[in-house]
């Protein structure tokens, strides 16, 4: 187990007083300050960091706490039985992987391989409530409070119509269930209150929170308030109830309590899957706010022999809907440049799941915004998305600073502008850009050359991608291609989930190249092909090549010193530094060399005219590929002329002079 680092310490410490904060908040005070989602995602470090470092987990943890405190205005009232709070799923693969430790346990209970059914629920986001029957009779309503005691809420709840004062049996009960308020109630509500000049409730499940917790039950009864029962946490009866939680439901229903008509029983974790994505795209249609499924094990019996863990069932799982706002950290600010020359700052993310895929970037539009947010290089942030968009930057969580973040500043130049990178603000506009107005173009060119065949060689990586990663805010330089995720692409038009997974495995493919290919990809000048494949035999090494002196390459055959000047020169440059060192984080050099084909060693080539099927530049590549060189004009020490269409008088100069012509033919087959 590795050791936890004072950061990592400190991490924690803060994470449990953001938590402890915002859970008092949400659960006690109905006054929360964050979205359900994002509260989520600080519980959910917190709980990988406490997996990750045992030593972590203290008592007091908020990952081993079901709720908030009890009110001081109310009753408190001690529950008969705990009040247990689900384990949460997040994606396909979470809810696999509880499937794989249910059958995991039950085959070591019973000694043999078992494939229990499940029932799935909606999960209502309201407010739980435990009701106990005496005889039939309601004799209390509680919260669930810190899960140990809860406030007396009775006479609020004998407000909402939808729970029996007398159950349609004389049964001695305790059962659980939400209570929530229709989104029809409160756009009434909210209505009232705008034309009072009274603020606007936020949401149903805040209001209806609230409304339970009123001194005076006629606020509640104004209120409307509705429920939905799921579950009996205790019954006296003589023999057995049961056996299944799909009768229990029924048995709920028979009683005269509300239950939500939309659950199922299913053989397999893969129709649960079904269920939760068939929910999802039609959870916005219902009254009720509903924030996942709740899956269980269907057989009692299975129930019993999975037992609970220090804070939740085994049995049963919350599989969240798919959350559009998470927390996340900005690990760097970068700048990207647009089709204008205008810079646009994009946060640089620890890559993050949010509305259902993984994501590693955030627009942060201008400077206003980064001062708005007071966003800075190490901040934990809120991020939202919502469909396929880029995601935004909500607020940043301050509290969590560590006094080692960084603020980030527009730079006065910026490697990726052209003509000495010089970058200025726009009269009257918080906009900068680059001085050069080629900039846009001479990187996107760049990034043409990196991708190609010759180099990288990533297929389905071509200029159109390119171009709309740019205008997306998605790239900027060499690195940024390697870093995409599944969620960042999916915001390119016409680009679907195929296209996406197609692209991910080209550019995986794609890491491992050998140290010719990588120098040539990084467009320093003069440095070719075949120059790469020069420097690559001598150094061996990208760490060696990046510490060459003028003199060392000055000296080695192919280089000379104008090629020299131009390698010292751009690793001179803080940013290209910088850039070579995040390439080889991102990719593995393969050991094995590229040789130079020596075909066409010392042979002089000039081209003339269209060539049918190739372009001037692809011969020139195939001519310098196997070791020819090619001139601009036709002299007594050319070797070859090769002509296409329209011919001129170069093509006369060869005949003139004796040299040898070539067709396109003629010259494909000397390749050969």
């Amino acid at each position: 187990m590795p050791k936890a680092t004072k950061e990592i310490q400190e991490r924690t410490r803060k994470l449990r007083e953001m938590i402890d904060y915002h859970r008092r908040l949400y659960h006690t005070l109905d006054k929360p300050e964050i979205s359900d989602n994002a509260y989520d995602s600080l519980l959910r470090e917190l709980e990988d960091l406490e997996s990750k470092y045992p030593e972590l987990v203290s008592p007091d943890s908020p990952s081993l706490r079901v709720g908030g405190e009890p009110l001081k205005e109310f009753e408190k009232i001690v529950h008969k039985v705990p009040q247990w709070s689900f384990n949460d799923a997040f994606d396909e693969e979470d809810i696999r992987a509880f499937d794989v430790r249910i059958k995991k346990y039950l085959f070591e209970s019973f000694k043999k391989e078992i494939n229990p059914e499940y029932v799935v629920e909606l999960k209502i986001d309201g407010l739980k409530v435990v009701l106990t029957y005496e005889r039939g009779i309601l004799k209390t309503a509680a919260t669930r409070g810190d899960g140990r005691v809860g406030e007396n809420v009775t006479n609020n709840v004998r407000t909402i119509k939808s729970i029996p004062l007398k159950l349609n049996e004389p049964e001695s009960i305790i059962v659980e269930g939400e209570i929530w308020m229709g989104k029809s109630i409160l756009e009434k509500i909210n209505k009232l209150r705008k034309k009072n000049g009274e603020e606007p409730f936020a949401n149903p499940r805040n209001i209806a929170a609230g409304s339970i917790r009123q001194l005076d039950p006629k606020i509640t009864a104004s209120r409307e308030l509705d429920s939905f029962i799921y579950d009996i946490a205790q019954i006296d009866v003589d023999g057995e109830i049961s056996e299944t939680q799909d009768e229990e439901l029924k048995f709920i229903d028979s009683l005269g309590l509300k239950v939500n008509p939309y659950h199922q029983k299913v053989k397999n974790i893969e129709e649960v899957i079904r269920f939760w994505k068939n929910w999802e795209n039609k959870k916005d249609k219902q009254d009720y706010l509903i924030d996942g499924v709740v899956v269980k094990v269907n057989e009692r019996k299975y129930q019993e022999a999975l037992g609970y863990t220090g804070k939740a069932p085994r049995w049963g799982i919350a599989f969240k809907f798919k959350a559009e706002q998470v927390t996340t950290v900005v690990e760097d600010i970068t700048l990207q440049i647009g089709r204008t020359g205008v810079l646009t700052p994009v946060a640089v993310l620890r890559p993050v799941l949010v509305a259902g895929s993984t994501v590693s970037r955030a627009t942060l539009h201008n400077e206003d915004e980064i001062r708005r947010l007071d966003v800075r290089i190490g901040d934990t942030v809120i991020l939202q998305k919502a469909g396929d968009v880029i995601p935004d930057i909500v607020s940043v969580i301050k509290d969590l600073r560590t006094g080692k973040e960084k603020e980030f500043k527009f730079p006065t130049h910026f490697s990726l502008c052209g003509g000495g990178g010089r970058v200025e603000r726009i009269p009257g506009q918080v906009a900068y850009r680059c001085v050069a107005k080629n900039s846009f173009a001479q990187q996107k060119r760049k990034l043409y050359h990196f991708v190609s065949k010759r180099v990288f060689d990533i297929d389905g990586l071509g200029p159109k991608v390119i171009d709309a990663l740019l205008e997306a805010g998605l790239i900027s330089n060499f690195d940024d291609i390697f870093k995409l995720k599944k969620g960042d692409l999916k915001v390119l038009p016409r680009f679907g989930e195929k296209s996406v997974e197609n692209l991910l495995n080209s550019i995986e493919k794609a890491r491992s190249v050998t140290l010719a290919r990588f120098i040539a990809s990084l467009s320093i000048s003069q440095v070719g092909e075949e120059t790469a494949i020069d420097l690559a035999d001598h150094f061996g090494t990208p760490e060696r090549f990046a510490q060459a002196t003028v003199d060392e390459l000055t000296n080695l055959n192919g280089v000379g010193p104008i090629i020299a000047r131009e390698i010292t020169n751009w690793f001179k440059e803080k940013e290209n530094k910088k850039l070579f060192e995040r390439l080889l984080k991102q990719i593995n050099i393969k050991q094995t060399k590229e040789k130079k084909q020596n075909k066409l060693a010392g042979k002089i080539f000039v081209l003339t005219g269209t060539l049918p099927t190739l372009s001037r530049d692809e011969a020139k590549e195939r001519i310098r590929s196997l070791g020819g060189n090619v001139s601009s004009s036709v002299s007594n020490n050319t070797d070859y002329v090769v002509a296409g269409n329209e011919a001129g008088e170069k093509l006369e100069k060869a005949q003139e002079l004796g040299i040898r012509v070539l067709n396109e033919k003629e010259f494909l087959d000397m390749l050969k």
